[in-house]
C-alpha cells in the first residue's frame, strides 16, 4: 500500500473499555486497515476519569486514592490477562506495575500542573501498549508509538499543535516503522520544556486528525460508540436518523456547539487539508457511517437537533458612555484569537450587556481570559444554564423549522435566542430546563410532522403478502434510516378496497381484509387516496392487470408516487409509455419500477446509471424468465418438457396459466423496457417473439391446455436432440442491439457459454456498451420469486424515499 492511501483509525475509550470491545476492534483493523495505517486511541473506559479522581482524593483522603489506584491497576491488569497470551502478558503487567509505581511517587509530593498532565496522559500509554500487543499476537505487525515524541504544542485554554515543528518529527517515526500498524497514543503533544500538554475536551479525536493531516492519510475514520451524527442524540429521540453525509460546515457548527459526537478542534484539520473523515461505530461496523464532505450545496433547513446541559453565561457589562458594539468587536477579536469562541451570544445595546454562553469546562479559562486582557467592563458568571440548537444549512431561512422552533420554546424560561452569524443554526438559552423532553419536541416539529408517507397496496396476492411481512419486519428500520414515517393506509384488489387513513396493521391487511373491505367506483378511488392527510402517498402495484396500468396517468395527476412490479404500462406503445411518463414529470412525482425486470436484481437501475454517467449501451442480452430458465435446465430429454411445465406449475413456479410464461410475452415486455432504460426508442411489436405454445393450445382452458400439452414435446424434442448432436444446450434467450433490433426465442448453446451455466430459476443480464465493450458487466441471480419482488419493491421504497 502506497503511503498516499495510507488512513488512519481512532479509537474512543468506549471502544476499548473491556477484553470483547479489545476483540471487536482487532476484528475492525484486520477487516479494514493496512499494514501501513495508523491507529490513534483514547484510554480504556474510564481510566482518565480515574486518574483524575486519584488526583482529587490525594488533597483530601491518603486511603481512598490508594484504593483507587488498586482499582485501576486491577482493571488494567484484567484487561492484560484476558487478552494477552505469556510471556508478553507478563512484560505488559510489569511495565504496568512500573508506571503505577511511578505515579504513586509523584502522589509524595506537591504535585505541578505539568506533573498532573503526565499523569492523566497514562491511560492511553496503556491502551496504546495493549492493543499493538494485541494485534501483534495475531499476525498483524504492529508498533506502538507514544505522540509525545513527535507532537509539538505550548500550554493553553485550548492547546494548537505546532504543524510545521511536528510533521518532521513524525516522518521520522513512520520511516522507522515501515509495513507496520501504528498505534499512537491520543490527547498529548509535549512542550518545548519536555513537559506534557493535554490537548483537551476530547483532545484524541483532534490529536487524530492532526496527526492523519500531518501523515497525509486519505482518510480518517473515528470509531466510536455511535455510528455517527444523527438528527437527534439518539439516546434520546428514539425515531433520530443516521445522516449518510453531513455538509462540513454543518458539522464544524455542530461541534462549535459542543456536540458530544463532533469537536470543533478535530474538524479543523480536516477543513485545512484534503482529508475524508467517516464516523462509524466501532461495536456495530456495518450500521451505518456518516462521512462528513466538503461540497457546499445549497441547503434547506435544519438537519439536527442538539442540545447542551450545564451551560454557564458570562455577562459584560459595559460602563455607560462606552460604545458597546466596539467593546463586543474587541472581545470577539480576542475569544477567536485564543480560540473561544462562544457556543452563543446575545447583545442588550438599552443595558450595555453582552452575554457569553460556555460549557462548565472552559468557562474560567474564559473568565480569566477577560480578567487579565484588562476590559473595563465588569464581569458577571453564572450558572445553571440549558442550551438547545437547531442545526442545518438554511435553517434561518426556513420559516417552518424556525417557526417551530420558536413555537416549542414558548412558555419556557428562555434567557435569550439567537441566530448564528453563518445562517447554519439557531440557537436558545434556558435557565436550565430538562433538555429531553424538549429536543423531543423540536425534533418532532422540525421534521417528523412534515414527513408523513402513505402506502396503499394494490394486490394482495403472493407478492403482495409477502411485502406486507417484508414491510412488517422493516418499519422501523426503514423510518430510522430515512427520517420519515410510514403508513400502511389501503389494500386493493380488482374489485374491494380497504382505505384507513388512521392506518392498517400489516399483519391484519390480509385476515382482517374480508370483513372491512367495501367496493369502490373507478372514477373515486385514487381521488379518496389523493385526499389523506400526507405529505406523500405511494402506491405499489403488484398485479400484472392492464386496466391498472393504463391508469397510470391518473394516479400521477392525483399527486401520488408510483412503485410498479406490473410491466405492462413499461412495455405498453410508446404514445402510452410516453403518456406515464409524462404525466409524472408534470405532476412532479416519481415512478419507479425496478421490480418489473429481474425481480430484487438492480438491471434497471444499472443500465439507467450507466446511460445517465454517459455510457452508451450497445446491446442487452441474457435469460430474463425465472420459469423459462428452470425449464431449459432441467430439460435434457429425459423427462418430456410437458410434464417439466406441469411439475413447475405445481410449484408454484410459473403464472396460474403457464401459458402467460410460455408464450414469451413476459421476457418481451422486459426487453422493452430495459431498451428503453438504454435511451432506445421501440415499440412492442417491433421484438421479435417464439412462442412456445402450439396455436392448437392457445385458447383452452388451463386443463384442456395440460390435457393436450404433449403437443410442446413434438416441438422441442427435435429441437433438443439437434442441439445435443452439436454438444450444445436449448435456453430460452433474450437479445437487443443499439439499432433496436430485438428478439427473444430458444437458441443452442454451448455448454460453456455465460448463459447456459446457471442454477434453477436465476436471471442473467449481459450489458455491453463503450465501457463494457470487451468484458460485459454481467449481473446475475434470482429473477423470480416472491421474496425477491418483495425485496425490490423496498429496494425503491428506500430509493423513493432518499428522492423525498
Amino acid at each position: 500500500m502506497t503511503q498516499a492511501l495510507r488512513q488512519l483509525h481512532k479509537f474512543g475509550g468506549s471502544s476499548l473499555a473491556d477484553p470483547e470491545c479489545y476483540r471487536r476492534v482487532a476484528d475492525i483493523l484486520a477487516e479494514y486497515s493496512d499494514s501501513n495505517d495508523l491507529i490513534v486511541v483514547s484510554a480504556a473506559g474510564k481510566t482518565t476519569n480515574q486518574l483524575i479522581l486519584w488526583l482529587e482524593q490525594l488533597e483530601k483522603d491518603g486511603r481512598q486514592a490508594h484504593e483507587t489506584l488498586l482499582s485501576l491497576r486491577s482493571y488494567q491488569q484484567q484487561l492484560i490477562e484476558a487478552l494477552i497470551v505469556q510471556p508478553t502478558a507478563e512484560l505488559l503487567i510489569q511495565q504496568l506495575h512500573d508506571d503505577l509505581a511511578t505515579i504513586a511517587r509523584y502522589g509524595e509530593n506537591i504535585i505541578t500542573p505539568a506533573d498532573r498532565g503526565t499523569i492523566q496522559g497514562f491511560g492511553e500509554v496503556w491502551s496504546a501498549r495493549l492493543l499493538a500487543a494485541f494485534l501483534s499476537q495475531r499476525d498483524l505487525a504492529t508498533k506502538d508509538v507514544d505522540s509525545r515524541l513527535f507532537l509539538r504544542a505550548e500550554h493553553a485554554a485550548q492547546p494548537e499543535v505546532d504543524s510545521r515543528i511536528s510533521k518532521p518529527l513524525l516522518q521520522q517515526q513512520l520511516a522507522q516503522h515501515n509495513h507496520h500498524r501504528i498505534v499512537i497514543t491520543g490527547f498529548m503533544a509535549q512542550n518545548t520544556q519536555g513537559e506534557t500538554v493535554l490537548l483537551g475536551r476530547n483532545g484524541s479525536d483532534y490529536s487524530a486528525t492532526i496527526i492523519g493531516a500531518l501523515a497525509d492519510v486519505a482518510k480518517v475514520t473515528i470509531w466510536s460508540d455511535v455510528a455517527g451524527v444523527y438528527s437527534a442524540d439518539p439516546r434520546k429521540v428514539n425515531d433520530a436518523c443516521l445522516l449518510p453525509l453531513l455538509r462540513l460546515d454543518e458539522a464544524s457548527e455542530l461541534a462549535r456547539l459542543a456536540a458530544p459526537v463532533l469537536h470543533s478542534r478535530t474538524l479543523q484539520p480536516v477543513a485545512q487539508s484534503a482529508i475524508d473523515l467517516m464516523l462509524r461505530c466501532s461495536h456495530q461496523p456495518e450500521s451505518g457511517s456518516t462521512r462528513v464532505e466538503r461540497v457546499l450545496a445549497s441547503g434547506r433547513g435544519a438537519k439536527i437537533v442538539s442540545s447542551l446541559d450545564d451551560v454557564c453565561l458570562i455577562e459584560v457589562d459595559v460602563p455607560r458612555g462606552m460604545d458597546v458594539e466596539h467593546v463586543r468587536e474587541e472581545l470577539e477579536r480576542l475569544l477567536s484569537r485564543h480560540q473561544l469562541t462562544p457556543l452563543a451570544q446575545s447583545l442588550e445595546q438599552s443595558k450595555g450587556r453582552i452575554m457569553l454562553a460556555y460549557t462548565r469546562e472552559v468557562v474560567n479559562g474564559v473568565l480569566n481570559l477577560l480578567q487579565d486582557s484588562g476590559t473595563p467592563a465588569e464581569l458577571r458568571l453564572r450558572e445553571g444554564f440549558s442550551m438547545v440548537a437547531a442545526v442545518g444549512a438554511g435553517v434561518i431561512n426556513n420559516p417552518v423549522h424556525c417557526h417551530g422552533f420558536y413555537q416549542q420554546l414558548k412558555g419556557l424560561p428562555v434567557e435569550f435566542m439567537t441566530e448564528a452569524e453563518s445562517g447554519l443554526s439557531l440557537v436558545a438559552v434556558l435557565r436550565q430546563v430538562e433538555t429531553e423532553r424538549l429536543v423531543k419536541d423540536i425534533h418532532q416539529a422540525l421534521f417528523q410532522a412534515q414527513k408523513r408517507v402513505g402506502l396503499v397496496l394494490c394486490g394482495k396476492g403472493n407478492i403482495g403478502s409477502r411485502w406486507l411481512e417484508l414491510f412488517e419486519r422493516e418499519k422501523v428500520a426503514l423510518e430510522k434510516r430515512h427520517g420519515l414515517s410510514f403508513t400502511l393506509i389501503g389494500v386493493l384488489d380488482s374489485r374491494r378496497q380497504w382505505v384507513n387513513f388512521d392506518g392498517i396493521e400489516p399483519q391484519l391487511a390480509l385476515t382482517q381484509f374480508e370483513q372491512e373491505a367495501v367496493e369502490y367506483r373507478d372514477d373515486e378511488l385514487f381521488s379518496q387516496i389523493g385526499n389523506a392527510d400526507y405529505d406523500d402517498v405511494i402506491v405499489l402495484d403488484v398485479t400484472a392487470s392492464c386496466e391498472l396500468s393504463k391508469r397510470y396517468p391518473e394516479i400521477a395527476e392525483h399527486g401520488l408516487h408510483l412503485i410498479s412490479a406490473n410491466k405492462v404500462a413499461g412495455a405498453a406503445s410508446s404514445q402510452d409509455y410516453h403518456a406515464v411518463i409524462d404525466a409524472f414529470a408534470k405532476s412532479s412525482r416519481h415512478w419507479l419500477y425496478n421490480a418489473t425486470v429481474g425481480a430484487g436484481l438492480p438491471v434497471n437501475h444499472t443500465v439507467r446509471d450507466l446511460r445517465e454517467s454517459g455510457d452508451q449501451i450497445i446491446a442487452v442480452s441474457g435469460i430474463f424468465s425465472g420459469t423459462l430458465s428452470w425449464l431449459f435446465q432441467q430439460y435434457d430429454g429425459s423427462v418430456p418438457f410437458s410434464e417439466l411445465v406441469e411439475q413447475a406449475w405445481q410449484q408454484g413456479l410459473t403464472e396460474p396459466d403457464p401459458r402467460h410464461d410460455l408464450d414469451g410475452s413476459d421476457v418481451m415486455r422486459k426487453l422493452v423496457i430495459l431498451a428503453r432504460e438504454s435511451g432506445l426508442e421501440i415499440e412492442p411489436e417491433q421484438v421479435k417473439v417464439e412462442s412456445l405454445v402450439p396455436v392448437e393450445l392457445a385458447s383452452l382452458s388451463v386443463e384442456q391446455f395440460f390435457e393436450q400439452a404433449g403437443l410442446l414435446d413434438e416441438i422441442l424434442a427435435e429441437r433438443l436432440e439437434s442441439a445435443r448432436e452439436e454438444e450444445k444446450v436449448l435456453r430460452y434467450v433474450a437479445r437487443l442491439d443499439r439499432h433496436g433490433k430485438a428478439h427473444v426465442g430458444v437458441e443452442a448453446l454451448a455448454q460453456e457459454h455465460a448463459l447456459a451455466n446457471l442454477l434453477p430459476c436465476d436471471n442473467i443480464f449481459a450489458i455491453e456498451s463503450h465501457w463494457y465493450r470487451d468484458n460485459p458487466l454481467v449481473i446475475r441471480g434470482p429473477g423470480a420469486g416472491r421474496d425477491v419482488t418483495a425485496g425490490a419493491l423496498l429496494s425503491d421504497i428506500n430509493r423513493l424515499a432518499a428522492l423525498l
